[in-house]
């Protein structure tokens, strides 16, 4: 009896200490999320963002072993402005701003992901008197801000059609939301130069639009994420994550948009729509997605359509250029430079089967 009582003895000491041992084991196995923040050229962060927001619902950027906060801080440059100040690692901005940040402040900003082209159009009453960009002489467009960088390429297409933008044309920065309707309702401007989501979320409002585009406005690389090349140099694999986990909620969003939509509304309830009944809600943030679906889907084909997010420098070059007479810069950059040059970068990017993540999209019940 001693015996067997000596003999346990031990064995529920070696258990006890197998599972101390164990212990400090799983706790490194379960890693702590690191923090990053991308800074948004927005103020709103609406289901036109789904390739941001996404990443957050579905858990991508988990997955990678990040926890991202979503930072809308303005207009582009403000987003750019967080980044180089080190309040954001990422920032998602449009492509003429990184642009600007090399050419004239000498800044190493770095596209890792070209996402959209420029889907940008100046809208006017579809009843009214303007019917063509020459007809907006004496005029006054309201803008988001007056950073935007929707302006560079206004400002071309004015010059290209005899208009001189700093004396035929006035702007007024009317923000998101409510003020830009009521400003075209009030006749307090006469036209709105906003990027595609967004005019579509004022014709959900009750405008209705006629839209004047430049006829090459849509061959130029816009909305695209960028990070400092500090942040290439000191961890690329996190550049990396962070990009595969938009790649993938691209795709998400492509395959089956009304669960995106209302995904977003699950994670972001104060951005559903009000003051309809649910199938009108869908059918109005569809309709404002679907304006950054097609500009994603375009941008996937403008950089070569076999890699998400794959930046072509080509595109660059015929934004330079377009920059360069619009006097938003005064001297051309080596567009190669303006893109992230980690051997390898947009292939580990699309590290991850696209057909799996499509199935789960169609799958989608919420």
């Amino acid at each position: 009896m001693l015996l067997a009582r000596a003999i346990r003895k031990p064995a529920v000491i070696l258990t006890t200490l197998l599972a101390l041992a164990a212990t400090p084991l799983c706790a490194q196995q379960a890693k702590p999320l690191k923090k990053v923040r991308v800074a948004v050229g927005t103020s709103v962060l609406n289901v036109g963002y789904p390739m941001l927001t996404l990443p957050i619902t579905l858990g991508y950027w988990k997955a990678e072993g990040y926890d991202v906060e979503l930072m809308p801080v303005g207009a582009s440059l403000q987003a750019l402005q967080q980044m180089v100040a080190n309040n954001a690692d990422f920032a998602q901005v449009n492509a003429s701003v990184v642009v600007q940040a090399n050419s004239k402040n000498n800044l190493p900003v770095r596209v890792i992901m070209g996402n959209g082209v420029i889907d940008w159009s100046i809208t006017v009453d579809a009843d009214g008197s303007i019917k063509s960009v020459k007809d907006l002489k004496g005029k006054t467009v309201g803008v988001f801000s007056l950073a935007t960088g929707g302006i560079a390429y206004f400002n071309n297409f004015l010059r290209a059609n005899g208009l001189d933008p700093t004396k035929d044309v006035d702007l007024v920065p009317l923000g998101l939301g409510a003020p830009p309707v009521e400003a075209m309702k009030s006749k307090k401007v006469d036209g709105l130069l906003y990027w595609a989501a967004a005019q579509a979320v004022f014709e959900n409002n009750g405008l209705k639009l006629r839209k004047l585009v430049g006829d090459d406005w849509r061959s130029y690389p816009d909305y695209s994420l960028a990070t400092m090349q500090g942040t290439l140099d000191k961890d690329p694999d996190l550049a990396i994550g962070i990009a595969r986990g938009v790649a993938k909620a691209t795709i998400y969003a492509l395959a089956n948009p009304e669960c995106a939509v209302k995904l977003h509304w699950q994670h972001y309830p104060s951005t559903k729509p009000t003051g309809a009944d649910e199938a009108t809600l869908v059918k109005w943030d569809l309709n404002a997605q679907q304006a950054q679906l097609d500009s994603l889907a375009e941008g996937f084909k403008l950089n070569g359509g076999k890699l998400w997010g794959a930046a072509d420098p080509a595109g660059f070059e015929r934004l330079i250029k377009l920059m360069i007479e619009a006097k938003q810069i005064d001297k051309p950059v080596p567009a190669p430079s303006l893109i992230v040059k980690t051997p390898d970068f947009f292939e580990k990017v699309n590290a991850f089967d696209p057909k799996a993540i499509e199935a789960d999209a169609k799958a989608c019940k919420v």
